[in-house]
């Protein structure tokens, strides 16, 4: 309504000026617009309505749009709704205030970012993360806390360190000489490539907008001033992901174990070039338990990220499945094989990531600043300085400790003091100390007392701007007041239905029966077939899946590692919790598995021995809340001897499952979709099952290269649904006419007034 008076007032006054002859001012006559509808006392407009149907217009069906007429109904029993929610007091409990409160704090979040400056950050980084810099730096250590005097004399040498480099000298030696960084004699100030995101912001910036070969100017951050000197500059190498088989090897080790490991990596990379099996090698030589249990795959990285030899390596290959020769890190002996490389991807698809960094980052400093600064301009701040000065004298050593306490210092009413207002509101010093005690934490020794209770009160004006914004977003921003509002007729509307639908629906049993009653006509099952139906891609899968499904419970083509045992030995070692571990995670994530543990022994062990094994073993699962209903034993003693002589001594493990769902999962864990398995009741018209004739027994058809099997038990004529059968449809359809109840009884109490000439307004 207030948009619509504003755009009069707006037209009859450009109206008035647009005269070309001067005229007596004449008076401008506001009507007010009439109401669209009318609840009781309220009264609601054609915009409220249009904002509504513009936000809403596609929730109740979303394969379609509403028409504003359909739309109208459903706003007109939703404001029903609320108004009597309000009238019974539902917005005045404290549940309901502290659900808003609750709503009202994540949603403040989003408004109180500079989403504009988040952007421009996030593209920054984007386009940076398409250069790899390789940078050095020195570092003149100086914190951020420190005096004046102190922070000066660190810039100056860092000048006369720069004017030394310009002259002539290397960085190398004066950074190995000089810097603070505590590894830089061992690196002489080499931080290697990196990209956006793996240094402070600062140094970045510095690192990307500088040419090769040149000094920056001293850069501060916290640990000081930095002289960066920009290196080499290369297009990203992207992403790659790595199997590698380690060899492990202590730095501090002798030299006769680090000639055992040197020929333990020769060995495997040997067994590689003739022709060896790449899992096999890692399963044999990688004192990688992790890795080991994956084929030797690591996590995908890029620059920065691995160590250096590794990631060179890693680079190096261009390959998939291609191999490095053995490479040697602080960790042992490596050897690298190509799984997966991927360049970097575009912006659309890395966006959100990068914005997330962008605040958590060091950037987020950035965003403190332009946000205090914004927040400066936006609300008029007073500050008062003999306040300030008198608070100011407070500040002692004891502060650069963490346990600064101003109750110890003085007596005087400090929550009487003004230290500063935010357009009318007052904030006083009681408050800023308070807030100083809170967050005081230990400082450098090099910090100044006066400096950090002045930054103190710089982070304590910022937050109080912030939390007054916060406090005042519905004034301020008129989105927010628009989404509140939502919200908050949501709570109530939620509240209304529970107490009046929902809720009785659900539990009203005897109301569920009666709606049935009076509408089995609605509750029909059409004729139907009870059916297996089974899609693969050849008739050898389809057979197999078939025999799978003959016998339950279903053997799945899944086994687990199987774990060996010494001679006469039946306890669990630590060696040997990896593959149990396997087996329980396997068990945790699938709920419908049932696992065989096989126990085996040699011929010259007690019979008794593989009965033990598998005791211990069924003992542990038991231990992790794998019920015994879910494990089979099976003791096969020292029948069907192995080949190898170890393997008589193991215990393996196959996984079964009631559920041929999970049956469809393990064909498709290498090619998702190859496999669909489906059974139940299915319809004539159901696609799947157009492809069959309606008659009992097995078929096969092949269509579009895939084979398609379906096994028929019955076919069932159309008939009524029990009330047991039918009950989810009967309590949707009792939920609807419970709620037209409610309507009805509402109307009753709030008379509803439609205004006609509006409502044609909207039809067009």
């Amino acid at each position: 309504m207030l948009k619509i008076q504003y755009n009069i007032a707006l037209l009859a006054l450009l109206a008035v000026s647009s005269c070309k002859t001067t005229a007596p001012p004449q008076q401008i006559v506001v009507t007010e617009t009439p109401a669209l509808l009318e609840i009781g006392n309220e009264k609601f407009s054609v915009e409220d309505y249009q904002d509504s149907y513009n936000k809403n217009k596609n929730a109740s069906d979303s394969t379609r749009e509403l028409t504003p007429e359909e739309y109208f109904n459903l706003y007109k029993d939703l404001k029903i709704k609320i108004l009597h929610a309000k009238d019974e007091g539902k917005d005045t409990t404290q549940d309901y205030k502290e659900e808003i409160t609750s709503y009202r704090e994540q949603l403040a979040k989003n408004h109180l970012v500079d989403k504009s400056l988040v952007e421009k950050l996030s593209n920054e980084a984007y386009n940076r993360l398409k250069q790899e810099v390789r940078a050095s730096h020195i570092l003149i250590g100086v914190s951020e806390d420190a005096s004046p005097a102190d922070t000066l004399e660190a810039y100056r040498a860092a000048i006369a360190l720069r004017g030394r480099l310009e002259e002539g000298s290397d960085f190398g030696d004066l950074a190995a000489k000089f810097s603070k960084d505590p590894v830089a004699a061992r690196t002489r100030g080499d931080l290697g490539y990196f990209t956006a995101f793996q240094t402070l912001y600062p140094i970045e910036t510095v690192a990307y907008t500088l040419p090769v070969g040149k000094v920056s100017q001293p850069v501060r951050t916290k640990a000081g001033y930095h002289l960066v000197k920009v290196m080499d500059r290369r297009s990203n190498r992207g992403m790659v992901r790595i199997a590698h088989i380690m060899v492990q090897q202590d730095t501090a080790g002798t030299a006769a174990q680090k000639e055992s490991a040197k020929a333990r990596i020769d060995e495997a990379y040997a067994l590689l070039e003739s022709g060896e099996d790449w899992d096999a090698v890692v399963e044999s030589f990688s004192d990688d338990r992790q890795s080991r249990k994956n084929r030797g795959l690591l996590p995908m990285f890029g620059i920065g990220q691995m160590v250096p030899e590794i990631e060179e390596a890693a680079f190096a290959l261009t390959k998939v499945n291609g191999y490095s020769k053995p490479v040697l890190t602080m960790y042992g002996w490596h050897i690298v094989r190509l799984a997966e490389k991927r360049s970097l991807e575009p912006y659309s698809v890395m966006a959100p990531s990068l914005r997330k960094k962008v605040v958590t980052d060091s950037r987020g400093k950035v965003l403190e600043l332009a946000n205090a600064k914004r927040l400066r301009e936006k609300y008029k701040v007073q500050e008062n300085a003999d306040q300030w000065n008198a608070v100011a004298a407070l500040a002692d050593s004891t502060i650069k400790a963490g346990n600064w306490d101003y109750m110890r210092a003085v007596s005087t009413d400090w929550a009487s003091v003004a230290l500063f207002k935010i357009e009318e509101q007052s904030y006083d010093a009681l408050g800023f100390l308070d807030y100083v005690k809170r967050k005081q934490q230990a400082r450098t020794k090099d910090a100044s007392p006066a400096i950090v209770f002045r930054k103190y009160y710089q982070d304590y004006l910022t937050e109080s701007l912030a939390d007054y914004e916060k406090e005042h977003l519905e004034e301020t921003n008129a989105e927010f007041r628009s989404i509140m509002s939502e919200i908050k007729e949501g709570v109530l509307l939620s509240q209304v239905m529970e107490e009046n639908v929902w809720g009785r629906s659900l539990t009203d049993s005897t109301g569920q029966k009666a709606f049935y009653d009076r509408n089995k006509e609605r509750y029909n099952f059409p004729e139907r077939a009870l059916a297996t139906i089974v899609s693969a891609k050849d008739t050898q899968t389809v057979n197999a899946i078939k025999r799978t499904l003959a016998q339950s419970p279903y053997k799945l083509e899944r086994r687990s590692k199987e774990i060996l045992f010494g001679a006469n030995a039946t306890e669990v070692e630590n060696e040997q919790l990896d593959a149990l571990t396997d087996v329980y995670i396997v068990m945790e994530k699938n709920p419908d598995y049932i696992v065989e543990i096989a126990g085996y022994r040699s011929a010259d062990e007690s019979e008794i021995t593989s009965a033990n094994r598998i005791r211990n073993v069924v003992k542990y699962l038991n231990g992790r809340n794998i019920p015994i209903l879910r494990i089979i034993e099976k003791d096969y003693g020292s029948f069907r001897q192995a080949a190898e002589a170890d393997r008589n001594r193991r215990v393996s493990f196959q996984f079964y499952s009631q559920a041929r769902s999970d049956v469809e999962k393990v064909y498709n864990a290498d090619k998702p979709d190859a496999v669909m398995i489906r059974d139940g009741y299915f319809t004539k018209e159901n696609p799947l099952f157009t492809k069959f004739k309606w008659q009992t027994g097995e078929q096969t058809v092949t269509d579009n290269n895939m084979v398609f099997w379906t096994s028929v038990q019955k076919i069932e004529p159309s008939r009524a649904k029990t009330f047991a059968e039918a009950r989810g449809s009967v309590i949707n359809d009792y939920q609807k006419e419970l709620e037209k109840q409610l309507i009805n009884r509402l109307q009753e109490k709030f008379p509803v007034k439609v205004n006609a000439q509006e409502l044609e307004k909207i039809k067009r």
